[in-house]
């Protein structure tokens, strides 16, 4: 628990003093003997008893340092900061301080901190001569009978010194006369009385008055002495003096008797008779504590207590008894009251040091606080037992006599339990045991053991396109129970699936509260979700953290309008036609309207309907899927041709729309549909005819074109004897094109329809008609197409001559009825 302990004694007069120079290992301070000063009494306060410092093995910086210091029940001495001499603080007086012992010690601990240890010290004050010796009374008055024999002695009341050793009383001197002497002699408790002796016979008639000059002298250098006056007045005889049964009483007594307590009895006989033989007791001497104490009845000579005792205060009582008869002879006896001790003190627990910083990661064994017990009972009833209460982890380890050291047995946890309440119970050895407590809270410092926790294992946010940049996405937020820096959290980003030069222009996190803000607008349509990692860390030392996932995804607004792929536009801008056979029965499939929507989910959902129609109750649409069907079969007083103007909208709020016109011709062939398209003609425009002219042109030129390369094959198949049948001579195929649009398109389903191209050598318009079947490869020429497409060049007129002139172009094409998918 200490340094070391030191054992020095130190000479000199007015300086302290170390006595056994002696240094213990370290681990055995429990071993060590306290450190021994001694210093006379009434030394003047500042002088020096002795450099502590340095009987500790201290430098004098570590006076300061270590906070050298000094306790004891009450302080006589003090520490010099600067030097680390031990100090008198102020008058010692031993006689005050120490009663009648014999042997004056002064029990002090001296505390250092860093590490923690207490050394035991004991200041031995030593007598000086300042004490005369001191009689009771000024004066002594005695009778004695004229018939007294010489050699007869009568005890004399004793001079009191409270100096020992040889300051104390050492003899006495009586004035010179023929009649007396003096004897001193020494008592059962070292002390000197005097006895003074008849030497010859008093004759009360020649001086019935004799005064003597009693000196009472100590062993001082130089020696103090005191006088009394003795008065003996000569009386006559009464020749046989009272005599006690014994010189010396001795009785022992419990100190929790009841006053009213008889304690002994003295007894005295007398040979005289009648009135000489009378006999009184009394106390001889003044009034003391003892008289105070207890009382003697002067008839019977009882001794009965007349107020409590305490052991702890006086442990011995003496008294001097004088028994007297009416003829005034008189003799003395001592009574002597042991006193013997009670349990009735409880123990005491004094904290001498208690540690204000204990680390809640403190290894087992670091000691928290140092105390000392005390019981003012003596033997089995002084002997003191120490126990903590077990709601904490800690111990007590006993270190040296009454001294302990609470130390720590366990691990402690500042969030769980941020201060402990530890009582100390002092138990001694009484019957029955007495013991105390007493309570101390030791609070608990804080480390940084606890990684900051997320509310939530993984975050999910979701946030709407088109944002505002800056807006809040999402916060997280995470708790540390440690305390200060320790528990303060920030937040950063730490990984994305993002690719890191985006990462900064997308998203951001605020480091104090977690708040996850967005950098800029998002797009449902370039990304529909992210996802971040989130870091949460202390300002620990070291510092702690934990990671969490957040997801994002980004919401879709209605910012897409539909886009109509089908019907589509021709090359040169102009809208197409159906063609509707005249016989279709109701529910025929006519065309479709296809379209798609960028959006998701119900933003994408499409919805067709009729806007205008030049005849409501011919054709139904199809609202989810956009399919033109007949409603009813086609009557005679139908027209021929047909517009529907068509409105896609979708499922949004607000919903956004596209519009589509259809153009439909009831006609079993094309070439009975051109003449229904030429009944309605268009504005004459030069423009337009003379581009009719050259479409006419480049049409004849193709067909001739077509007609030779015919005649040619002809006459090789004949060459090579053929068994191909003569029929008109085309050929149709099919040519599948890639898709104009991607594949998929979300929350729009697939369709496909075919465009087909057909070739012939003829210029009449009946080239549809074919005489020989098709290979198998080319089966499905125009078998998906309900009708034929036909590019208007005016609007809804429609122009035979443009319309041969098309099918003579020297691409030969009249139909297209190209097969792609489509999403809607």
């Amino acid at each position: 628990m200490g340094d070391s302990c030191a054992h020095r004694r130190h000479a000199g007069p007015g300086r302290g003093q170390v006595l056994f120079p002696l240094l213990l290992p370290l681990f055995y301070p429990a071993l060590c003997e306290p450190i021994r000063y001694s210093i006379p009494e009434e030394s003047a306060q500042g002088s020096v008893v002795g450099n502590l410092a340095r009987d500790l093995g201290l430098g004098v910086q570590d006076v300061s340092a270590r906070k050298l210091r000094v306790s004891a029940e009450k302080l006589h001495f003090s520490v010099d900061a600067q030097s680390g001499d031990l100090l008198v603080k102020d008058r010692i007086d031993r006689e005050q301080t120490c009663k009648a012992r014999r042997r004056c010690e002064l029990p002090l601990e001296a505390v250092v901190e860093n590490p923690l240890n207490i050394f035991h010290i004991i200041v031995v004050i030593e007598d000086i001569n300042d004490h005369a010796p001191q009689f009771r009374k000024d004066e002594i008055s005695l009778e004695i009978s004229e018939s007294v024999r010489p050699g007869t002695r009568t005890i004399l009341e004793s001079a009191q010194d409270p100096d020992i050793g040889v300051n104390s009383l050492s003899k006495y001197h009586l004035s010179p006369n023929e009649f007396f002497s003096l004897v001193v002699k020494d008592n059962t408790e070292g002390g000197r009385y005097p006895e003074l002796v008849l030497e010859k016979m008093l004759d009360r008639e020649t001086q019935s008055t004799h005064h003597l000059l009693l000196t009472a002298l100590d062993g001082g250098d130089p020696p103090l002495s005191s006088t009394a006056q003795i008065r003996v007045l000569v009386v006559d005889a009464n020749d046989n003096p009272p005599v006690f049964s014994q010189d010396t009483y001795r009785v022992s007594l419990r100190e929790d008797v009841p006053p009213g307590t008889s304690v002994l009895r003295v007894r005295a006989t007398d040979q005289d008779e009648g009135a000489n033989a009378v006999l009184t007791y009394s106390f001889l001497g003044e009034a003391d504590k003892a008289q105070h104490v207890f009382s003697l009845d002067p008839r019977t000579g009882n001794i009965i207590t007349q107020q409590p005792l305490d052991f702890e205060e006086v442990v011995r009582y003496t008294m001097d008894v004088e028994v007297k008869d009416q003829g005034a002879l008189s003799t003395q006896c001592k009574v002597i009251v042991d006193i013997l001790d009670e349990n009735d003190n409880s123990p005491e627990i004094i904290i001498t040091s208690l540690s204000d910083r204990i680390l809640e990661d403190s290894p087992p064994g670091m000691v928290v606080a140092l105390f000392k017990t005390r019981d003012q009972d003596s033997g089995e009833n002084a002997e003191v037992t120490c126990s903590v209460s077990r709601d904490g982890p800690f111990t007590i380890r006993s270190t040296s006599n009454h001294y302990y050291k609470l130390v720590t047995d366990g691990a402690m946890d500042r969030e769980q339990t941020p201060e402990y309440n530890v009582t100390i119970t002092a138990t001694d050895r009484g019957k029955p045991p007495l013991s105390s407590s007493t309570t101390i809270t030791l609070h608990i410092t804080d480390v940084n053991d606890n990684a900051p926790t997320f509310q939530q294992s993984a975050y999910l946010a979701q946030v709407p396109e088109n944002n505002p940049p800056g807006v809040s996405i999402a916060q997280v937020s995470a708790s540390d129970p440690d305390l200060g820096p320790n528990g303060h959290v920030s937040y950063a980003i730490v990984a994305s699936d993002l690719e890191p030069r985006m990462l900064a222009s997308y998203v951001s996190v605020n480091a104090q509260s977690g708040v996850v803000l967005a950098q800029r607008a998002f797009d449902h349509e370039q990304r529909r979700a992210f996802q971040l990692t989130l870091q949460a860390r202390d300002q620990g030392s070291p510092a702690l953290g934990a990671n969490v996932s957040l997801r994002v995804l980004v919401g879709d607004r209605n910012d897409n309008a539909p886009r109509v792929l089908h019907p589509a536009l021709g090359p040169d801008g102009a809208a197409l036609f159906d063609t509707v056979p005249r016989a279709a029965e109701p529910g025929y499939l006519v065309t479709k309207v296809v379209a798609v929507d960028a959006d998701a989910g119900h933003n994408a959902w499409l919805s067709y309907h009729v806007l205008q129609a030049s005849d409501p109750g011919l054709f139904s649409l199809g609202l989810r899927t956009g399919e033109v069907r007949t409603a009813r079969a086609l009557g005679d007083r139908d027209a021929a041709r047909h517009r529907l103007l068509v409105a896609v909208r979708d499922g949004g709020q607000p919903p956004l729309s596209a519009t589509a016109t259809l153009h439909l011709v009831f006609a079993d062939s094309l070439q009975e549909a051109l003449p229904d398209l030429s009944d309605h003609p268009a504005p004459s425009d030069p423009q337009a005819e003379l581009q009719f002219y050259l479409v006419v042109a480049l049409a004849l030129i193709s067909v001739l074109f077509l007609l030779a390369v015919t005649l040619a094959i002809a006459l090789r198949l004949r060459h090579f004897s053929s068994t191909t049948p003569p029929g008109c001579l085309q050929s149709c195929f099919c040519s599948k094109s890639e898709p104009r649009v991607p594949h998929v398109y979300e929350g729009t389903l697939p369709y496909s329809y075919n465009l087909c191209i057909a070739q012939t050598g003829k210029a009449e318009l009946d080239f549809l008609k074919c005489s020989a079947p098709l290979p198998p490869t080319e089966a499905k020429v125009c078998a998906n197409s309900p009708g034929t497409l036909i590019s208007l060049h005016s609007g809804d007129d429609f122009h035979p001559e443009t319309a041969m002139a098309g099918a003579t172009a020297p691409t030969k094409r009249l139909l297209d009825c190209k097969e792609a998918p489509f999403g809607m």
